[in-house]
């Protein structure tokens, strides 16, 4: 009784341990499949994941190839310097006046004042000692820049050759003063320079050379005007 009860309960326990072992290899076997299952699917995201973001930063790239990243890009620290701007310069500090003295030199005299007249400089004729009209030398050198209204003294070589002086009596005195200088003479007012030339010396056709003056008289309706103020 003893023995056959105990060989049934080992055989019923053996049977139930072999259920029971089989039962715990299949449960194990189901959770090492989940398992795997799992990781393996984790494993595959992660691959994915890393299969698809690229080493490079998202915004340099974004930067070179210009197409907006979507992210807001923290400003630049400024340095705390501002940027110098352009110095702005007037062009009559830059710019000469494109006016120099002409090339006079070799040329005759007369020849050599009008141009500077047409280039609304003044003249000044110095005559020497030797022959010839022509103009040796300038001051200021030809070629200097200069401004309009500066007198440039032209040396000539010969002596100053005879003047024609015009007749200017009965004309207004402004007009009576540019037919001298014309003329190569130089003005001299006698008295007042208003109204009209009432006297002059030396007269018309008188002897004279380049550079000399004549006196003139200017007045009104015959009468001259004073050269200072009559003393009270």
């Amino acid at each position: 009784m003893t023995d056959t009860n105990t060989g049934r309960q080992d055989a019923v326990g053996g049977q139930g341990g072999a259920g029971a072992g089989r039962a715990s290899v299949l449960l194990g076997g189901g959770l090492a499949a989940v398992l795997l299952a799992a990781v393996g699917a984790t494993g595959g995201w992660l691959l994915a994941g890393d299969g698809g973001t690229s080493s490079e930063d998202p915004l340099a790239v974004a930067s070179l190839s210009g197409s907006p990243t979507g992210r807001a890009t923290a400003p630049r620290p400024s340095t705390g310097r501002a940027t110098p701007s352009a110095v702005r310069t007037s062009a009559s500090a830059t710019k000469g006046t494109g006016l120099t003295v002409p090339p006079v030199i070799g040329t005759d005299f007369v020849e050599a004042r009008d141009l500077l007249r047409k280039q609304r400089l003044g003249w000044r004729l110095v005559f020497g000692g030797g022959t010839g009209r022509t103009v040796e030398n300038t001051s200021p050198a030809v070629g200097t820049e200069v401004t309009r209204g500066t007198t440039v003294q032209l040396q000539v070589a010969g002596p100053a050759p005879a003047a024609e002086v015009p007749d200017v009596v009965g004309d207004n005195c402004d007009k009576a003063v540019n037919e001298l200088i014309e003329k190569g003479l130089y003005p001299r007012y006698a008295s007042g320079r208003s109204g009209k030339v009432i006297r002059q010396e030396p007269a018309e056709d008188g002897a004279a050379r380049w550079n000399d003056e004549v006196s003139i008289w200017c007045g009104t309706d015959g009468v001259e005007q004073p050269t200072t103020k009559p003393t009270p």
